[in-house]
């Protein structure tokens, strides 16, 4: 597993702008580009502009493409760093930040998404070995940034189904556990999000090889993410993705609807 380097916003602008101004020589719209790549018009339009950072093998093809002779990629190389995103999870920050829709299933901890601060530093503080103390803050840092999503003018719609096990869990302490609950009782309420807890004790369960995410772009291409101890992929096979679909559509079948599920947050709630 290997680690890329998350880049100076104002780099990713530059390089961003040397790609559009090399497209329009070419004579290429964002559209015929994304075309070329199978990559959408949006993705090319969000690299031009650096809310997308433009990845070394896609450098090398439109270098190729744009007869540009290395210049995209050699730009790429010189960008100053910022701090450390691992390469398998990179692609997947990218494609939640622009998500249409999103669905979760957790086992082992709440999701991102939905972690308040505390909890989230509570979860960094867990990491063996321990990181620093500036490593966990940026770390907090930047899932805190990543429920921005939830804030934009046309939020994603959102489904997570909880393993009850770890809405039980205390990570933290009391006094981060009972502001974690309430911050997803507050959440259960949100018009596009759904939140579902898959009790224990279920005598069948669709998803015991794990978590997953499902994702659906704003172009509509249906992508799945699942995570292991050491790594994770982003998955863009049909058929693989309709699995992990399927096991989704099961999960909620077999998970508390979104009205019990908040019964039982306020239930937890009161044994404060």
């Amino acid at each position: 597993m290997g680690t890329t380097t998350r880049r100076n916003a104002s780099a990713m602008k530059m390089v961003g702008a040397l790609l559009a101004l090399y497209r329009q020589a070419a004579g290429h719209t964002q559209r015929s580009l994304g075309e070329r790549f199978v990559i959408g018009e949006q993705q090319i339009a969000s690299i031009e502009q650096g809310r997308r950072p433009l990845k070394p093998d896609l450098a090398e093809q439109l270098d190729e493409l744009l007869g540009t002779k290395g210049a995209l990629s050699i730009a790429l190389s010189k960008m100053p760093e910022v701090d450390l995103v691992p390469l398998w999870a990179e692609e997947f920050l990218d494609r939640e930040r622009e998500a249409i829709a999103i669905s979760s299933y957790e086992n082992q901890v709440l999701p991102g998404l939905l972690q308040t601060n505390a909890y989230a530093r509570a979860v960094f503080h867990s990491r063996v070995p321990k990181l620093s103390e500036a490593e966990t803050e940026r770390h907090v840092s930047t899932r805190t940034e990543r429920q921005s999503i939830f804030h934009r003018q046309e939020p994603p719609i959102a489904c997570f189904v909880i393993w009850e096990a770890v809405l039980r869990d205390r990570l933290g302490g009391d006094q981060v556990y009972f502001e974690q609950l309430r911050h997803l009782r507050e959440h259960s309420e949100y018009p596009d999000l759904t939140l579902q807890v898959l009790p224990l004790g279920r005598t069948a369960h669709a998803a015991l090889d794990g978590p997953f995410v499902l994702l659906e772009t704003p172009e509509h291409q249906r992508l799945a993410y699942t995570e292991t101890q050491r790594g994770s992929q982003l998955i863009a096979n049909p058929d693989e993705v309709a699995i992990l679909t399927q096991r989704c559509a099961m999960l909620r079948s077999q998970a508390l609807n979104p009205e019990d599920t908040r019964d039982l947050l306020d239930r937890l709630l009161g044994d404060q």
